[in-house]
């Protein structure tokens, strides 16, 4: 009785030690975020995926589990980051007509807006005396995971810290652009999907998917070139 007992104890702390308990813990929490996202009316302001990170959080500490081995396992996880965000090409590509008569206002406002959500963060942060890590961290926080991820890491930010501002500016960006729609009159879901992607990244993304194909397809579109442009621009900023 004593073996058995000791066995089934000792089984939580086997399955620490490969990546299945982070990986069943990891979609445990995104399944009950989206759930519980659903039970309370789908709230603009409180998207599943903060709800995910809540609970996914509550559990760790609940359980004592050590962050870094948790961090390990879900690496395996963060493999399908990459793929996720490629196939996003495809309702892009089905909406191609869409974008091709839209291309000079996309143009146009590409760069000026991507240029002003890495910069205004960085000027806020310079003026309260923020580090060098801080900066490099904040710049990419318009930028989807995974190209903000490898953004951090070559101007030597957190990649954590730049977590934590990828969230908050993706809930902040995607509330608001709810929330000015209706004032400023703008019903086109391309304008909507398009400053979604733009700001919000795959927040605003996802929250662009629920209002239609097409606002998903310009969130997308505005998703992706942000992160090349961003890509692009940043490094220039921090070797001047």
């Amino acid at each position: 009785m004593t073996d058995w007992l000791d066995r089934v104890l000792a089984v939580p702390e086997a399955l620490a030690a490969t990546p299945v308990l982070a990986i069943a813990l990891t979609l445990g929490a995104f399944f009950a975020g989206n759930g519980v996202f659903a039970r309370i009316g789908r709230p603009i302001w409180l998207p599943p995926v903060v709800l995910s990170a809540v609970l996914l959080s509550a559990t760790i500490a609940l359980l004592s589990l050590d962050y870094q081995r948790y961090q390990q396992g879900a690496q395996w996880l963060m493999l399908l980051l990459g793929p996720a965000t490629v196939a996003l090409g495809i309702p892009l590509y089905q909406q191609m007509h869409h974008i091709r008569a839209l291309w000079r206002p996309i143009l146009c406002t590409l760069p000026l807006a991507a240029t002003l959500a890495a910069v205004y963060a960085l000027v806020i942060a310079w003026a309260l005396g923020a580090t060098p890590e801080v900066l490099a961290s904040l710049a990419p926080k318009s930028v989807t995971a995974p190209i903000a991820i490898g953004i951090t890491e070559q101007l030597g930010g957190s990649v954590p810290l730049m977590m934590g501002g990828l969230l908050i500016t993706g809930v902040v960006a995607t509330a608001f652009v709810d929330l000015m729609a209706r004032p400023l009159a703008i019903d086109d879901d391309r304008i909507l999907g398009f400053a979604l992607g733009l700001n919000g990244h795959a927040i605003g993304t996802a929250r662009a998917f629920e209002i239609s194909h097409t606002a998903g397809a310009f969130a997308s579109l505005g998703m992706g070139l942000t992160g090349v442009f961003t890509a692009l621009i940043l490094p220039l900023f921090f070797w001047f």
